[in-house]
């Protein structure tokens, strides 16, 4: 299992923050996904050998969000 955090731009409250926690843990080989409304910030937890980073930013953007791109 690998972990990343990834910045989140567009966000405009909590429910924002569970909406993108929903389409991350949708995503095949996460095992976790909590999303910070205040730091605007993602930690994920997930399969490396399944979903890779771009993986998980491009379900943030697919959610209609922002994902901080390192």
């Amino acid at each position: 299992m690998a972990k990343v955090t990834i910045g989140v731009g567009g966000m405009d409250c909590a429910s924002c923050a569970s909406n993108i926690e929903k389409a991350l843990r949708k995503v095949t080989g996460v095992k976790t996904a909590v999303v910070n409304f205040a730091t605007e910030r993602a930690t994920v937890e997930y399969d490396e050998k399944t979903v890779n980073r771009k993986n998980l930013e491009d379900a943030i953007e697919a959610a209609g969000y922002e994902p901080i791109r390192e």
